[in-house]
């Protein structure tokens, strides 16, 4: 096993091992910006991305150039026509910038193998000039015309961590400026990555006055007008694009965190921004028409007190808060949220259920993350959950922890002592 590995914490090994079924063979691209190359972390960066290969995940990376192009501007004394390859670039700045991604590529290649990690710089991006845009000639900047995904994949199947570079060839080789935001969702695109990562020296995009740390597409996308001008605004508009194109995840996170790139992506809760899809479009709200199924669904389950019992009449007085999993049409799950007048700040997860033909399949997991979204979204802090046999699957897989009675709000704690049904109690900070 990698040494990486075996001086994480039990509690944090399974926590990893959770995500590893889920990551096996698929594919991460991992961009790094130019100043996170500069990293005194960069080599930590890199013992992150050797725990990925140990674990069976294909990574590739793709660097930016900025920090290292005005650097040599500045002592060149010259002046660059764009820095970060979406605007125009002039002869000058193409020169600067073939020398700074030459530069920044050597120095990932020198730390990837210190690491003792098999790499190699490629020539896979096929570009085509920007052209004129508005009036505008972008000159010798680039976009993507196509990544040699062939290539890729055949170093990669060769256990050979691929090394992009911001820099393409059109058809016949000459030379164009890309931007690597843009680079790193079409090589994710390309090669059907899982995962495109940002390293950045940014803790993550900012809403509303603070790091967001889940954003769903819709909410990036509603504020993406105010980003404008931001530090981040090219990875937002990146990973707006990389979503809708069928990336599952996009992470935006500080390169200079310890451990940063691991906790980011073996956590519930991370290090930086989670941009993600509807992963939830199978689940929708219960209506009264749903009564009958939602008490034919879990009254296997009271029988075994593995849930509260409830009739016909508890569960249509609650039916406004339940929310149904439906498989072609087939309800095979469900949870009910239960908010607290008295104490707004709590909310409690509830009649989970999962129909036994399909446990095991992360459907439980969904659930009750849709419940801590919506939780989330009413402005409360923390999510109860009480449960009796399943308490270890909210607290090793979906992060909750045990705490006392104390934690109930009156309402409920007074219910509890009543039922005697002796429920763990779990909560977690939303």
């Amino acid at each position: 096993m990698d040494e990486r590995i075996s001086n994480i914490k039990p509690t944090d090994l399974r926590g990893i091992l959770n995500y590893v079924p889920r990551f096996l063979g698929q594919t991460f691209v991992i961009s790094l910006d130019g100043s996170i190359i500069e990293s005194d972390n960069l080599p930590n960066i890199f013992l992150d991305i050797a725990v990925l290969r140990s674990l069976q995940i294909n990574v590739v990376i793709v660097h930016g150039i900025g920090k290292q192009l005005f650097r040599l501007a500045d002592e060149r004394s010259i002046k660059i026509s764009n820095s970060d390859g979406s605007g125009p670039t002039d002869e000058a700045t193409l020169d600067l910038a073939i020398r700074a991604s030459s530069r920044a590529s050597h120095q990932i290649l020198e730390a990837l193998t210190q690491s003792g990690l098999k790499c190699a710089i490629t020539n896979s991006v096929r570009s085509k000039p920007i052209g004129v845009i508005k009036g505008v000639d972008y000159l010798r900047g680039g976009r993507v015309d196509r990544i040699d995904s062939a290539f890729l994949n055949h170093l990669i199947k060769e256990n050979i961590i691929p090394i992009v570079q911001p820099i393409g060839f059109d058809r016949n080789g000459h030379t164009l400026r890309i931007n690597s935001d843009l680079l790193a969702v079409e090589t994710a695109f390309a090669l059907k990555a899982t995962k495109s990562i940002f390293l950045t020296e940014c803790d993550g995009l900012e809403i509303n006055g603070e790091i967001a740390r889940q954003l769903p597409v819709e909410v990036l996308e509603s504020k993406l007008g105010e980003l404008e001008g931001a530090t981040l605004y090219s990875k937002a508009t990146h990973a707006l694009t990389g979503i809708k194109g069928g990336i599952s995840r996009v992470h935006v996170l500080n390169g200079n965190i310890h451990d940063g790139l691991i906790r980011e992506v073996f956590s519930n809760d991370g290090v930086g921004t989670l941009i993600y899809g509807n992963e939830y479009r199978q689940i929708r709200k219960a209506s009264r028409v749903d009564l009958a199924r939602i008490f034919n669904l879990t009254s296997g389950s009271v029988e075994k007190d593995e849930l509260a019992r409830r009739n016909i009449a508890s569960i249509e007085k609650d039916i406004e808060n339940f929310y149904l999993y439906e498989i072609d049409g087939n309800l095979v799950g469900c949870v009910l949220i239960t908010y607290f007048d008295s104490n707004p700040e709590v909310a409690e997860i509830n009649a989970l259920f999962v129909q036994s033909t399909h446990q095991r399949q992360g459907i439980g997991t969904r659930l009750v993350n849709f419940a801590c979204n919506a939780i989330r979204q009413s402005g409360a802090k923390k999510a109860l959950a009480l449960s009796t046999q399943n308490f270890r699957f909210f607290e090793e897989i979906c992060g909750f922890q045990k705490e006392d009675i104390e934690v109930l709000p009156e309402p409920r704690r007074q219910a509890y002592l009543s039922g005697k049904r002796n429920s763990k109690i779990l909560v977690k900070e939303l």
